[in-house]
C-alpha cells in the first residue's frame, strides 16, 4: 500500500480508511489478529480485511456495514491525527498549482506538523520528484518519519529536524518551490532563496495573521523577489434541497381549466402544470448556503524567485 500507488488488496500494516459516511471515517492500521470497534459492531482485520479488495463492503457484529477505502491524501487531510493545526483541501489545492508543481519536482517544505500537505506534496511530485520537509519539533518529526514510513512514500521524502530559521533546509540551488507555515516566515526567506533554483523558482508563505503577511512581504523584496502576492481563500458551501413555493392566484387559473377541458379528478393530469396551479404550489431544486461557514484559515503570499 502506498499513499501514490494504488493497491488493489488489503495488506497486513495497510492504513486503510473505514467509511462509515460521508460525515463518518477514520483511519485504521490493519495488523493481524487485531479488532477494530464501530458503531455498527466489531471488525476483525484477520478475517474481514486482510486479503479483501480496497472499496469491498464489509458487515460487521452487529449486522451494519462499512467499506474499506484505499488512503488519498484528501482522505488522509480529513482523517489524519492532529498534531497541529492544518491546511484543508481548500488551501492546498491553490498551494500546488501556484507553486506550478508537477512530477519531477523538487519541493522544500517548514514545518512538517501533521503532514497534511506534505501527503499532497509527496503525490504530485512523485514518481521523480522529491520533498525536503523541515519540522522544529523533534517528536513531531519523528512522527512524521514513522507516518510517511508507514504509508509507503519514503523515498519520496527527507525529514529533517532543526530550526529553518537558523540552519535553512540542508539543501542549495535545487528546489523548485519552497513553502513556509511558519510563526515567522521573514526569517527564513534567506534560506528559502538560498535552497531554490538558480532562477524561476516560487515560494508561497502561509500566515494566519495580516502582520506576519507584511513583514514576509518586506523581507521577499529585500531578498529580491517578484510578483509578490497575497490571497485569502474563502469558501462557500451551498446546500442542493428542495424548496416548495406558493404561486399566487392570478384569477385565471378556473376560467383556463374549463375553457381547456381539464379534469383534475384524472390521475393522467396529476403531474401537469395545471396540476400544480390547482394545488397552489411548485417544488424546484435550489442551492441554499449553510448558516455556518468556516471563514477565514489563513493569507497566502506567493512570490518568484528572480
Amino acid at each position: 500500500m502506498s499513499f501514490v500507488e494504488y493497491g488493489d488488496t488489503i495488506k497486513d500494516g495497510d492504513t486503510a480508511i473505514v467509511f462509515l459516511g460521508h460525515e463518518s471515517m477514520f483511519p485504521v492500521k490493519v495488523q493481524h489478529g487485531t479488532v477494530t470497534q464501530t458503531k455498527y459492531g466489531v471488525i476483525r482485520h484477520s478475517t474481514d480485511l486482510i486479503g479483501k479488495k480496497y472499496g469491498s463492503k464489509v458487515t460487521c457484529s452487529k449486522g451494519g456495514w462499512v467499506f474499506i477505502l484505499h488512503p488519498t491524501p484528501e482522505l488522509w487531510t480529513m482523517n489524519l491525527p492532529h498534531r497541529t493545526q492544518i491546511l484543508y483541501s481548500t488551501d492546498i489545492s491553490i498551494i500546488t498549482m501556484m507553486l506550478e508543481l508537477k512530477p519531477g519536482s523538487i519541493v522544500c517544505e517548514s514545518g512538517t506538523g501533521s503532514g497534511s500537505l506534505s501527503h499532497a506534496l509527496i503525490r504530485t511530485v512523485a514518481p521523480t520528484g522529491h520533498l525536503y520537509t523541515v519540522e522544529f519539533h523533534q517528536q513531531r518529526a519523528e512522527k512524521a518519519r514513522e507516518e510517511f514510513r508507514e504509508h509507503g512514500v519514503e523515498h519520496l521524502v527527507t525529514v529533517t529536524n532543526q530550526d529553518v530559521c537558523k540552519n535553512g533546509f540542508g539543501v542549495s540551488n535545487i528546489a523548485d518551490a519552497v513553502f513556509l507555515d511558519i510563526p515567522s516566515p521573514w526569517e527564513a526567506i534567506g534560506h528559502a532563496k538560498s535552497a531554490l533554483k538558480a532562477e524561476g523558482g516560487r515560494i508561497c508563505s502561509f500566515s494566519p495573521c495580516i502582520e506576519q503577511v507584511q513583514r514576509t512581504c518586506l523581507a521577499m523584496e529585500e531578498y529580491g523577489f517578484t510578483e509578490i502576492n497575497t490571497l485569502e481563500i474563502l469558501l462557500r458551501v451551498y446546500n442542493v434541497k428542495t424548496i416548495s413555493l406558493q404561486i399566487p392566484d392570478l384569477g385565471k387559473a378556473a376560467e383556463d381549466n374549463s375553457s381547456t377541458g381539464f379534469d383534475s379528478s384524472n390521475p393522467s393530469h396529476q403531474g401537469s402544470p395545471c396540476a400544480n396551479l390547482q394545488q397552489g404550489t411548485v417544488q424546484f431544486k435550489s442551492g441554499v448556503p449553510l448558516r455556518e461557514v468556516v471563514g477565514h484559515t489563513g493569507y497566502l503570499t506567493f512570490a518568484t524567485k528572480s
